[in-house]
C-alpha cells in the first residue's frame, strides 16, 4: 500500500478509480447487517459491564474474508462494505449506552421504541453530517489524519486479499471464550466473582470477575492503561472504603447519603452510597479536562469546515470519478430536516411516560441537537484521526452538551423532572452521533485507503444502523431485567407525607402474587437510591427491586455520570461534597502527570471488574517481553484478534446465560438442568481458589496465541 503523503492527489489507492469490481453486493450488505447486530449486542453487554468499548472493525474485517471466502471467492471492496456496515453497530451502541441509560437513574422506564428511535436518530445524523466533511478530513488530510483503526483495517483488507488469514485466531478466541462463559454462567462449573475479605483489613475487598471479555478488554487497551483502570479501583476499594469503615464504624447515625449506618455496611453498599458520587464527579472532571485538551483541535476543526464549506461553494461543479462520489448534499440537508421533524415529533406527540413538554421546549432540544450534533461531529472526527478511537472523548462532548442544555433549561425556569428527561433526550442523541461520526471516519479513511465508492459506504453504514437498533434496546433490557435482584428490606414510610425525593410510581406492581406499590426514590435523606415495592397491607417498603443497569454487575459508569450532572444542574440533587473529592482526585492525578480518565473510570467500576482487566493488560506485558515490536493503537496482532474473539464469544454466551434467567423467570425453562457444574464438582465449583485457576489458564491460552505468530502468504 502506497504511503500516506500530504498531497493526496497523488495517492493511489489498492483498487484504481477506473477498477470496477463487485463492491455493494447483497451478500455483502446481509452480512454486514448480521455483523451490525451481533457486535450491537455485544458492546452492549461489554460497555455496561465494564464502561468500555473496544473497535469492530478489526474483527469484522477478518471474519468477513474468511466467511465470503467460504461463500465463494469475495472482493476486498465486498469485505470493506462488510466491515462497514457491521461496525455501525458498535458505535450506535456505544452512544446509546453511554447516556440512556441514565433514564433508570431519573426515575423513568426504558422503552424499547424510544431507544430505538433515539438511536437510529442519532446514528445516522452523525452518518449525514460526516458526508460533508470527508473530503476534507479524509483526502485532504491525509498524512496529517492517521485514523490509526482505519488504516490497520485497510492493512487487513490488503493482506486478505494478498492471501493472508487472521480469521483462525479470531475464531478461536470465540470458541474457547463461549465454551468458557456458557461453563460458567450457565452451567455453574465455577464462581463468575471470586473474592477475599480480609479480617484484618476492615471494609476492604478483593474480587476479580473472571470473565473472557473482560481479559480480552485488558490486553487490547494495554498494560498502560489497563494498570492506570486498576490503580483507580485500587483507589477506591482498598483506601477509600476501607477508610470510610475506619472512620464511620462509631457513628450510630447514617451518614447522607447513605440511609443507614457505616457500621453495618458492607464494601458494595458504602461503595454504591459514597463511592459511586465520588467517582462520578471523576469521570466528569477528567472528561471535561479530555474535552478541554482538545479545544485547539475543535476551533481548528471549525474554521477549517468553514473554508472548506466556503470553497465548495465558489468551486466549479466537475464530474468526480468512483472514489471522489459522495451522497449528494441535498440527501444531506433534506435528510437532516426530516430526521429533526421526526426529534420534534417523538418529543411532542409521543413523550416519555411522566415528561410531557411543550411544543416550543421541544422545537428548541431538535435545534440543540443539530448545533450541538454537528459541532461535536467534527470534533469527533478529527480527533479519531489524531489519536484513535479509543480515545475519543465522547462522554465529555456529551457532558458538555448536557451542561449547556440544563443552563438553557435553569434560565428558562425548565426544572421539572420532564425536562431531565428532554436534557438526556438531547444528549442522548448527541452522543450517538458523535460516536458514530468517530467510527464512521475511521470507515471512510479504510475505504479511502483500498478504493472504495464513498456513497456505498455510506449507505452501508446506514443499512448497519438500522440493522443494529433493532437489538440494541432489546439487550439493554434484557439486562436491565435479567441482572436485577428482588431483596428484602424494612422501611417506614407514610404515604400521606411522602419524604421529598419519593415518589409512587404506580399502586399496581404485581410481584409473586401479590400487588404493591412502586416506589422510586432519587436524591432522599430517608430512602437510598432506587426502586422498592411497599406493601399497603403492612404500611411499609418490604422489597428493594435493584435493577441491573446500576448494580455492581453491569455499572453503567458513563450513564450514571450523565443523571448526576442533570439532577445536579437541574434538580439540585446531588451530594456536592462527594463529587468534589471526586473532582480535585482528578486534579491531583493530572499533576502527577497522568492521563485522568482511564483512572476516573476505574475509580468508579468495581474492583472485580478492573482486577481482571489489569490481568488481560499484564498477559500482553508479557507476551511482548523480550520482542522488538510493540503492537502499537490499532494495529493488527495475533493477541489482539485473540482477545477480540474472547470479547465477543465471553458477550454472546453471557447475554445467553441471561436469556435463561429470564426464561426461568417466565417459567418457561428450569435453570437446574442446566446447573449441573456443582452436582458433578460438588464444593469446588463454591471454592473461589477454583475460579482463579480456571481463569489462570484461559490467561496462558491468550499469551500462548499471543506469542504464536500468523501465518501469511506472500
Amino acid at each position: 500500500m502506497a504511503e500516506p503523503t500530504n498531497k493526496p492527489t497523488t495517492f493511489k489507492p489498492f483498487v484504481a478509480a477506473e477498477t470496477i469490481i463487485s463492491e455493494f453486493s447483497i451478500k455483502a450488505i446481509i452480512l454486514g447487517a448480521l455483523f451490525g447486530i451481533l457486535f450491537g449486542a455485544v458492546t452492549v453487554y461489554l460497555g455496561l459491564r465494564a464502561g468500555l468499548t473496544v473497535s469492530a472493525s478489526i474483527p469484522i474485517a477478518v471474519l468477513s474474508i474468511s466467511i465470503l471466502r467460504f461463500l465463494g471467492r469475495g472482493t476486498i471492496l465486498e469485505n470493506n462494505i462488510v466491515q462497514t456496515t457491521g461496525s455501525a453497530g458498535e458505535s450506535v451502541a456505544a452512544g446509546v449506552i453511554f447516556t440512556l441509560p441514565a433514564l433508570i437513574f431519573l426515575g423513568f422506564p426504558l422503552e424499547y421504541t424510544r431507544i430505538f428511535l433515539l438511536a437510529l436518530l442519532g446514528g445516522w445524523l452523525g452518518i449525514l453530517f460526516m458526508i460533508p466533511l470527508r473530503r476534507q478530513l479524509i483526502v485532504k488530510e491525509h498524512g496529517n489524519l492517521s485514523y490509526p483503526e482505519g488504516t490497520a483495517c485497510a492493512d487487513v483488507l490488503v493482506a486478505g486479499e494478498k492471501g493472508g488469514s487472521f480469521a483462525g485466531r479470531v475464531f478461536l478466541g470465540l470458541g474457547l471464550g463461549g465454551v468458557y462463559a456458557f461453563l460458567m454462567h450457565a452451567m455453574g462449573f465455577w464462581r463468575s466473582t471470586p473474592e477475599y475479605r480480609p479480617s484484618w483489613f476492615p471494609g476492604a475487598s478483593v474480587r476479580a470477575e473472571v470473565t473472557p471479555e473482560y481479559l480480552g478488554v485488558g490486553y487490547i487497551i494495554g498494560p498502560k492503561v489497563a494498570a492506570t483502570i486498576f490503580a483507580g479501583g485500587v483507589f477506591s476499594w482498598l483506601l477509600m472504603i476501607p477508610a470510610i469503615k475506619f472512620f464511620g464504624a462509631q457513628l450510630s447515625e447514617p451518614l447522607y447519603p447513605a440511609t443507614i449506618p457505616i457500621s453495618e455496611m458492607g464494601p458494595s453498599q458504602i461503595w454504591a452510597s459514597y463511592i459511586r458520587p465520588m467517582g462520578a464527579g471523576a469521570v466528569a472532571a477528567a472528561g471535561l479536562i479530555t474535552l478541554l485538551r482538545t479545544l485547539p483541535t475543535i476551533v481548528e476543526s471549525i474554521k477549517t469546515g468553514l473554508r472548506d464549506l466556503a470553497a465548495r461553494k465558489s468551486a466549479v461543479v466537475e464530474t468526480r470519478s468512483r472514489i471522489e462520489n459522495d451522497l449528494p448534499i441535498t440527501v444531506v440537508l433534506g435528510g437532516s430536516a426530516i430526521l429533526v421533524f421526526m426529534i420534534w415529533s417523538l418529543l411532542t406527540f409521543a413523550p416519555i411516560l411522566g415528561a410531557q413538554t411543550g411544543i416550543f421546549s421541544n422545537l428548541l432540544s431538535s435545534l440543540l441537537v443539530v448545533i450541538f450534533g454537528f459541532l461535536f461531529v467534527t470534533v469527533s472526527s478529527r480527533i479519531v484521526g489524531l489519536i484513535g478511537s479509543s480515545a475519543n472523548p465522547v462522554s465529555g462532548m456529551t457532558i458538555a452538551t448536557l451542561m449547556a442544555t440544563c443552563a438553557l433549561f435553569l434560565i428558562a425556569g425548565w426544572t421539572g423532572g420532564a425536562y431531565s428527561a428532554l436534557a438526556l433526550t438531547i444528549g442522548g442523541i448527541v452522543c450517538v452521533a458523535a460516536a458514530n461520526a468517530g467510527a464512521t471516519s475511521q470507515d471512510l479513511k479504510t475505504g479511502f485507503l483500498v478504493g472504495a465508492t464513498p456513497w456505498k459506504q455510506q449507505v452501508g453504514l446506514m443499512v448497519g444502523v438500522m440493522a443494529s437498533v433493532f437489538v440494541i434496546g432489546l439487550t439493554l433490557i434484557m439486562m436491565n431485567k435479567g441482572l436485577a435482584e428482588f431483596k428484602p428490606i424494612a422501611i417506614n414510610i407514610d404515604l400521606a407525607q411522602l419524604p421529598q425525593g419519593v415518589q409512587i410510581e404506580t399502586k399496581e406492581f404485581e410481584y409473586k402474587g401479590r400487588n404493591y406499590y412502586l416506589i422510586n426514590a432519587i436524591g432522599s435523606r430517608t430512602v437510598p437510591d432506587g426502586k422498592y415495592l411497599y406493601n399497603p397491607e403492612s404500611q411499609q417498603i418490604e422489597i428493594q427491586w435493584i435493577q441491573g443497569i446500576g448494580s455492581e454487575k453491569a455499572a453503567a459508569p458513563q450513564a450514571r455520570l450523565m443523571a448526576t450532572v442533570i439532577n445536579g444542574i437541574l434538580n439540585q440533587q446531588l451530594p456536592w461534597g462527594l463529587v468534589l473529592l471526586g473532582v480535585f482526585l482528578v486534579v491531583v492525578v493530572e499533576l502527577l502527570g497522568v492521563r485522568s480518565l482511564a483512572f476516573a473510570v476505574g475509580s468508579y467500576l468495581s474492583i472485580a471488574t478492573t482486577l481482571a482487566i489489569f490481568c488481560g493488560g499484564v498477559v500482553r506485558w508479557l507476551a511482548e517481553r523480550g520482542t522488538t515490536h510493540k503492537a502499537g493503537e490499532g494495529e493488527v496482532s495475533p493477541g489482539a484478534l485473540y482477545s477480540s474473539g474472547l470479547i465477543a464469544g465471553g458477550a454472546i454466551f453471557g447475554l445467553a446465560a441471561i436469556g435463561i434467567a429470564l426464561l426461568e423467570e417466565a417459567g418457561v425453562l428450569d435453570r437446574g438442568s442446566f446447573l449441573i457444574g456443582p452436582k458433578l464438582l460438588a464444593g469446588l465449583s463454591e471454592q473461589p481458589i477454583f475460579s482463579v485457576v480456571m481463569f489462570l489458564l484461559l490467561a496462558a491460552s491468550l499469551f500462548y496465541f499471543a506469542r504464536k505468530p500468523i501465518e501469511t502468504k506472500l
